[in-house]
C-alpha cells in the first residue's frame, strides 16, 4: 500500500472532514477514533465500517429509540484503581455507573434489535459488564451522585446519631444566643453560623468575657469574636467524633466498591473502548445527515463510477456563501482508465482532481460521501497524487524539479491497483519541451494499467488521448458566450483555454491579440477556435433539443388525454345509441298494440261516432305520453362533455392537496417541490401529493375551506407560535395531548423543524414523547439535540416540507 504524498490527507482536505466528523463526537474517545482514521484496502474490513455507519444513520432516521450514549471518559479512575487498598473517591464511582448503566442499555438494544441492525448487533450485541457490579453501585449511590444513608447499616446508624446531635448542639446553642441577646452581648440580626465544623454564636468583642465558651474566629473589624459556648462543647466534640466515624465508613464502602471495580476492570475498559467506536460511527452518521451522504457498497475491483459527486468541504464553503455546488459525474474503466481533464483556468479542474482523490480516500477510510445512490466504488491499493506547488528551499528544487521527482516516483510505484492525480501536468517549465516529457510520462503511466485523472493546457496531451487506448479527454464546460465556467464535466472530449476571448472579456487591446495570434501559431488558434466553436454549438443543440424534449414530452400528454377522452365518448355513444333502440323498439311495440286495439274498437262500435271520437282521444292521449317520454329520455342520455385538464403543471395552476383537500395556486416548482399560496401563507409540498383541478373547482374548495376555517386566526397563530414546546414536569396523559396539538399546529403553520423540551431524568418521557412522534406521518426524523445544547433533554422534530 502506498500513500503519497506523506501530507496526502492534508492535500486532499480529509484533515478537515475529521474536524466536521469529531464536532459530533460526544465524548473524547469518539474523537480520538475520529482522528485514527486510516486508509484501508480490505473490501470486507471497509463494508464493515461503511455498514456500521449505514445502520446507524437508519436509527437516527427511524427514531428506534436508541439510548443517550453520553459518557465520560472514565480511564483515569480505572487506572487509579489498579492500585490494590486504593479507593475511588464518590463522584468517580458514579461516573463509573453512569458509563455501565450507559452499556447496559446499548446492550439491551442491538439484543432486541438484531435483524434490524445485525452488523452493528455482531459489533456490539455482546458488550456488558457484571450485573452485581451495577447492583452494588446502585445499591450505595443515588441518582444524584451521592453515597445512600443506607449504604451500611454501620453508615445509617452514624449517620442517624449525627443528626440527632446536630439538633441537640442546635437547640443548647440557639438558647443561649437568645439569652445573650437579650442581655445585649450579640450584634444586631445575630444568628447561628459555624466556624471548624462547630456551631459558634457571634458575640460583641467587649463583652465575649460575658459568655462562656471558646472564641473560634473574629470579624475583620475585631468587632465581633465567633464564640463557642460552653454548654455546647460536649455535643460539638460528639458531633466531631461522629463526623470522624463517618469518615471511616465512607472510606470502607468506597474501598469496598473500588475493589469491585477493580475485579471487573477489563470489561469495563472493553465496554468504554465500545462507546467510543459507538460514538465515532454515530458521529460519522450524523455527519452523513448533514452532508446528504450515501454508505456504498465497495466491490473487489478498481473502478471508479460515480454520479453527482460532491466535495463535502467546498460544498460547505458555498453554502456559508448562498451558493450551490455543480455535482461531477465521473467514469474511469478498465478502457477509460486515464482521464486528461482540459479546459480554462478556474474553471474547476483542480477541484474536480481533488473531488476524486477526496471521495476515493473518504470511502476506504469507511467514511460516508456525497454522491447519488447509483455510484459504484472499487478499491485502489496505492493513491499516488500531484497537486499545488511542491518548491522546496531546503532541497533546493524548483516547482518543475519537484514535479519531475513525483513522476519519477510514480513511474516506479505504479501498477494497475493505483489511482494516481496530477495537477497541471508538464508546467514549470518551457512548454515545448515540458509538453514533451509531459507526453512521454503520459504513455509511460498508460502502459502501467494504472487509473488516473490529470489537468492540462497542453495541445499535444490532447491529441495524444485520442490515439493512445486507456487514455479519454474531457473538459470543464465553459459557456462561451458569456465567457463564464459552468463548473460541469463532460468526458468524451478536449476542453479550450478560451484565452484569447478571456483576454478579450477583461479588456486587452485588439491589436495586441491579432499580434499574439500570429506568435501563438495557426494551428494553436484553429484548434483553439474549433474547440469554442464545437462547444457554443453544443450548448445551442442541447438547448434546443431541450425545449423539444419539453415539447414532445407535452404533445404525447396531450394526445394520451385526448385519445382517452375520444374512447371514453366512444363507449358513451355506443350505450347511449344502444339504449335508445331498445327504447325505440318498446315504443314501436307499445304503439302498435294500441293502434291494433283501436282498430278493433272502432270496428267492433260499427263506426259509432261517439266510440270512434272517444277511442281516437285515447289514441292521441298515448301519443302525448310517448312524446314526453322521448324529450325526457333525450334530456337524460345527454352526455356532459368537458374539455381535458392540462396535465402538466406550470407556475399560476390551481391545485388541491391530497391529503388535506386544501387549494392554492403555484408559485413556483423545484424538481419534485411545489411551493404554493394557500390563503394568506406559502407552502412547499411534494408534487406527488397534489393534483390539478379546474377554476371552478379551486373557488368550490377555497369557499368550503373558509367555511371549515371559520374562527381561526392563522396570523395570530403564527405570532404566537414557539419553536420550541416545554413539557417538563407534564404528567404522561397531559403531554400526550400537548405533544400532538403542538405538532398539528406546526404542519398548519409550516413549519419544517420544532424542538420538544422534556428534559433528561429517567427517560420516561422522551421515550413517550418518541413514541407518540413515531405515530405521526408527517414527522421525517425525531433525533437527540446536539450535545452543546441539550443533547437527550431535547428532542429535535423535522416535518415534512
Amino acid at each position: 500500500m502506498n500513500l503519497y504524498p506523506k501530507e496526502i490527507e492534508l492535500k486532499l482536505s480529509f484533515d478537515k472532514v475529521k474536524e466536521i466528523i469529531s464536532s459530533y463526537c460526544l465524548g473524547p474517545l469518539g474523537e480520538d477514533f475520529v482522528y485514527k482514521l486510516s486508509f484501508s484496502t480490505q473490501v470486507d474490513k471497509i463494508n464493515e465500517w461503511l455498514g456500521q455507519t449505514r445502520e446507524f444513520i437508519y436509527i437516527l432516521t427511524s427514531g428506534a429509540g436508541f439510548p443517550s450514549a453520553v459518557y465520560s471518559d472514565i480511564s483515569p479512575d480505572l487506572k487509579q484503581a489498579e492500585v490494590p487498598g486504593s479507593f475511588l473517591d464518590i463522584d468517580q464511582l458514579y461516573e463509573i455507573k453512569a458509563v455501565i448503566e450507559t452499556l447496559g442499555k446499548i446492550h439491551n438494544f442491538f439484543i432486541s434489535h438484531p435483524e434490524d441492525f445485525p452488523v452493528l448487533y455482531q459489533r456490539f450485541g455482546g458488550v456488558e459488564v457484571d450485573g452485581k457490579l451495577l447492583a452494588a453501585l446502585e445499591s450505595k449511590i443515588d441518582e444524584k451522585g451521592e453515597l445512600r444513608d443506607n449504604a451500611s447499616p454501620e453508615l445509617m446508624r452514624i449517620r442517624s446519631a449525627i443528626s440527632k446531635s446536630q439538633i441537640r448542639a442546635r437547640t443548647a446553642v440557639n438558647k443561649i444566643l437568645k439569652q445573650a441577646g437579650d442581655h445585649g452581648y450579640t450584634p444586631e440580626g445575630a444568628s447561628l453560623t459555624i466556624r471548624d465544623g462547630r456551631l459558634v454564636i457571634p458575640v460583641l468583642a467587649e463583652h465575649k468575657r460575658h459568655v462562656r465558651g471558646f472564641v473560634h474566629d473574629e470579624s475583620a473589624t475585631g468587632q465581633t469574636v465567633y464564640l463557642e459556648p460552653a454548654e455546647a462543647l460536649e455535643i460539638n466534640n460528639e458531633l466531631r467524633e461522629l463526623k470522624y466515624a463517618e469518615r471511616r465508613e465512607i472510606i470502607r464502602i468506597l474501598t469496598e466498591l473500588t475493589n469491585l471495580v477493580r475485579l471487573n476492570r477489563e470489561d469495563i475498559e472493553r465496554g468504554l473502548r465500545m462507546l467510543g467506536v459507538l460514538d465515532f460511527i454515530q458521529a460519522k452518521a450524523r455527519f452523513a445527515q448533514d452532508f446528504d451522504c450515501l454508505c456504498p457498497v465497495v466491490e473487489k475491483t478498481q473502478k471508479i463510477e460515480w454520479k453527482q459527486a460532491r466535495h463535502p468541504i467546498l460544498e460547505q464553503a458555498l453554502k456559508e456563501q448562498g451558493r450551490k455546488i455543480k455535482p461531477l459525474d465521473i467514469v474511469l474503466s478498465p478502457s477509460d482508465r486515464i482521464l486528461l481533464v482540459s479546459g480554462p483556468n478556474a474553471g474547476g479542474k483542480s477541484v474536480c482532481l481533488k473531488t476524486i482523490g477526496l471521495i476515493q480516500y473518504m470511502i476506504q477510510c469507511g467514511v460516508p460521501v456525497a454522491v447519488d445512490e447509483e455510484s459504484k466504488f472499487g478499491v485502489f491499493h496505492s493513491i499516488l497524487i500531484d497537486i499545488g506547488d511542491e518548491q522546496s528551499i531546503e532541497n533546493d528544487l524548483s516547482t518543475y524539479s519537484s514535479h519531475l521527482t513525483n513522476m519519477k516516483f510514480f513511474l516506479e510505484n505504479t501498477n494497475g491497483k493505483t489511482l494516481f492525480l496530477i495537477d497541471e501536468f508538464g508546467t514549470g517549465t518551457e512548454p515545448q519541451f515540458g509538453g514533451a516529457i509531459a507526453e512521454v510520462v503520459l504513455i509511460e503511466l498508460a502502459k502501467t494499467k494504472a487509473f488516473g485523472a490529470i489537468t492540462t493546457h497542453y495541445g499535444n496531451l490532447k491529441k495524444l488521448a485520442d490515439n493512445v487506448n486507456g487514455i479519454v479527454n474531457a473538459a470543464m464546460k465553459y459557456d462561451v458566450k458569456i465567457l463564464e465556467p459552468l463548473y460541469e464535466l463532460e468526458i468524451g472530449k478536449p476542453g479550450s483555454s478560451f484565452a484569447l476571448e478571456i483576454a478579450g472579456k477583461i479588456g486587452l487591446d485588439k491589436q495586441m491579440l491579432e499580434r499574439a495570434k500570429k506568435k501563438a501559431g495557426v494551428s494553436h488558434v484553429q484548434f483553439d477556435r474549433l474547440l469554442s466553436e464545437l462547444e457554443s454549438e453544443k450548448n445551442t443543440i442541447l438547448k434546443e433539443k431541450k425545449e423539444i424534449e419539453a415539447k414532445n414530452k407535452r404533445l404525447n400528454d396531450v394526445i394520451k388525454d385526448y385519445e382517452e377522452l375520444k374512447a371514453h365518448l366512444e363507449k358513451k355513444k355506443t350505450e347511449v345509441l344502444n339504449e335508445a333502440k331498445k327504447e325505440a323498439a318498446r315504443v314501436i311495440e307499445a304503439s302498435n298494440k294500441k293502434v291494433e286495439s283501436t282498430i278493433k274498437q272502432i270496428q267492433e262500435s260499427k263506426a259509432d261516432k261517439k266510440r270512434v271520437q272517444l277511442a281516437r282521444e285515447q289514441l292521441k292521449t298515448h301519443k302525448d305520453h310517448l312524446t314526453d317520454a322521448v324529450k325526457k329520455e333525450e334530456k337524460k342520455q345527454v352526455v356532459k362533455i368537458t374539455e381535458p385538464i392540462d396535465p402538466v403543471l406550470r407556475v399560476g395552476d390551481k391545485v388541491k392537496i391530497v391529503t388535506s383537500g386544501a387549494a392554492g395556486e403555484v408559485v413556483s416548482i423545484k424538481g419534485n417541490q411545489v411551493e404554493l399560496t394557500l390563503g394568506g401563507l406559502t407552502s412547499r409540498v411534494k408534487l406527488k401529493d397534489i393534483e390539478k383541478i379546474s377554476s371552478k373547482s379551486f373557488k368550490q374548495t377555497t369557499d368550503d375551506r373558509v367555511k371549515q376555517m371559520t374562527g381561526i386566526d392563522l396570523n395570530s397563530k403564527m405570532a404566537n407560535f414557539n419553536i420550541t414546546l416545554d413539557i417538563r414536569g407534564v404528567r404522561a396523559e397531559e403531554a400526550i395531548g400537548k405533544v400532538e396539538d403542538y405538532i398539528d399546529e406546526a404542519i398548519l403553520l409550516g413549519y419544517n423543524e420544532v424542538r420538544i423540551l422534556h428534559g433528561k431524568g429517567h427517560g420516561v418521557l422522551r421515550d413517550l414523547v418518541r413514541n407518540v412522534l413515531r405515530q405521526n406521518r408527517k414527522i421525517i426524523k425525531a433525533a437527540d439535540e446536539h450535545i452543546e445544547r441539550g443533547g437527550a433533554g431535547i428532542t429535535v422534530v423535522t416535518l415534512e416540507d
